[in-house]
């Protein structure tokens, strides 16, 4: 770069002829360029083992949460089985392991009350001005027992309602409390009322029509108690009742929750006076896969360990974290899972069929697996849950010591101490920057006042040949 002065000397001719300015940034560019290039490489380096670091501590904590995902998806809860399929399904929430062989005996299904109002000639007749009240509690044969803790349901009825939109008006107001349709059945149009599952959701309706009739075009029509009216009532609502193991049980909906072990059943059908078995075993098929795929994943790891921190061309080479981490590998199978099992029971990943080969690699010892899974299969999927203890505790233990940050000897201290690290050598470029930059200035200010001084020598120099090629021309 040059300045507004030494343009307008060099315009004129005068002056030294050189370009102090470029000369002053060249000077102080050089005077820093070896200190710039070992920090820039140096910081070069640093981002290199960041990503090694990173991408290790990333492969061990991605398997810790891979392994934790495919434990709370259910897939290795042992599966429930039920002689009678038509009675029951049978789930297992995610993370639970029931055990145990049941006796299950279905009386009575769920059912959800269910009225067909009176006939009206169209879905688009009026139903008349007033307020629909909806009232829960438990119905029983021709009584009604309310449920005083559960308000009850207004709805404004005005005088343009329909049919149809007494309907839309029922579903918006009730929350799915009530589920209401018209059905245009033989006798005419007909408002259809369904409640939820469970004995405490029968429902009667309080119709204050503006007429006080009881024809179609007033409200009071729609009315209905089970003492009114029985004919109306298609469906009764009911509670489900069922002998798990002959210990007689009830739930409000067809849905059973907060059975041993935490399974779930769904019922479907009755089986009155014919329990059917009720048995949960291990889902091992499930368990050698994610032990197979448990092993590909600890020997990618393994792979990119050896890749990134080897001795010679390896960003880790020499690296504390990378070393721990080798050796955590190397003690892998024989960690304890299970510190809690019994004499006998598997209580390592090895007695899961991890095993390590010379190289660093891993195996499955099928043969160990499988004898685990034929003598011990609970005890073997007590390890996969989500529990203190078990495989994905062992590996979310294993993935955090790896990464903790406040340990100098892990991958997460060695994260850290690279990115400090690779900070300060930002620091030091930015310091570098700030003194090349005023040594540049310094120069400039020198180099341009040296420029002026060599300027007017000039100037006084021609001055005086002139002077003296104008007295040379008199004495001749």
């Amino acid at each position: 770069m040059t300045t507004a002065g030494s343009s307008i000397i060099s315009a004129l001719g005068a002056g030294s002829g050189v370009d102090f300015i470029k000369l002053a940034s060249d000077i102080s560019a050089a005077s820093f360029a070896a200190q710039r290039d070992a920090v820039t490489a140096r910081k070069t380096s640093l981002e290199a083992q960041i990503s090694a670091a990173g991408q290790l501590r990333g492969a061990v904590t991605g398997l810790a949460a891979a392994l934790g995902d495919r434990i709370r998806n259910g897939d290795l809860a042992p599966k429930g089985e039920i002689a009678n399929p038509a009675v029951a399904r049978v789930t297992v929430p995610p993370g639970l392991s029931p055990r145990g062989n049941f006796q299950l005996e279905v009386t009575r299904l769920a059912s959800s009350q269910t009225l067909v109002g009176r006939a009206y000639a169209s879905r688009d007749a009026l139903v008349g001005e007033g307020t629909l009240s909806l009232r829960f509690g438990t119905v029983a044969d021709s009584s009604f027992t309310a449920d005083t803790a559960r308000p009850a349901i207004d709805i404004a009825v005005t005088a343009t309602d329909t049919l149809a939109s007494l309907a839309t008006k029922i579903n918006q107001a009730s929350g799915g409390a009530v589920q209401a349709y018209v059905a245009n059945g033989a006798a005419g149009a007909q408002l259809v009322m369904k409640g939820r599952e469970g004995a405490a959701n029968g429902f009667v309706i309080e119709a204050a029509g503006a007429g006080g009739t009881d024809a179609p075009g007033d409200l009071g029509y729609l009315g209905w108690t089970p003492a009114t009216n029985t004919t109306q009532l298609q469906g009764t609502a009911r509670d489900a009742a069922f002998l798990l193991d002959s210990v007689a049980m009830t739930s409000p909906t067809n849905r059973v929750t907060g059975l041993p072990g935490g399974f779930t059943l769904n019922l479907t059908g009755t089986n009155t006076g014919a329990p059917t078995a009720l048995s949960f075993a291990s889902n091992t098929d499930a368990i050698a896969s994610v032990m197979d795929d448990f092993v590909a994943a600890l020997n990618d790891i393994a792979g990119q360990l050896n890749t990134l921190a080897a001795p010679v061309g390896g960003e880790l080479g020499n690296d504390p974290g990378a070393r721990e981490l080798r050796r955590d590998l190397a003690g892998l199978a024989g960690r304890v899972v299970m510190p809690g099992a019994a004499d006998g029971e598997p209580r390592t990943l090895g007695d899961l069929g991890l095993a390590i080969n010379r190289d660093g690699s891993f195996r499955i010892d099928s043969a160990r697996l499988t004898r685990s899974l034929e003598t011990s299969p609970d005890a073997v999927a007590a390890m996969f849950t989500t529990g203190v203890s078990g495989v994905f505790a062992t590996m979310d233990r294993f993935a955090r010591e790896n990464s903790l940050v406040t340990d100098p000897g892990t991958l997460g201290g060695s994260l850290r101490r690279f990115e400090t690290q690779a900070a300060a050598s930002d620091e030091r470029l930015s310091k570098i920057a700030e003194q090349q930059e005023a040594l540049r200035e310094r120069l400039t200010r020198e180099f341009t006042a040296s420029e002026r001084r060599v300027a007017a020598s000039q100037s006084t120099l021609s001055f005086l040949r002139q002077q003296v090629d104008i007295w040379s021309a008199r004495d001749r």
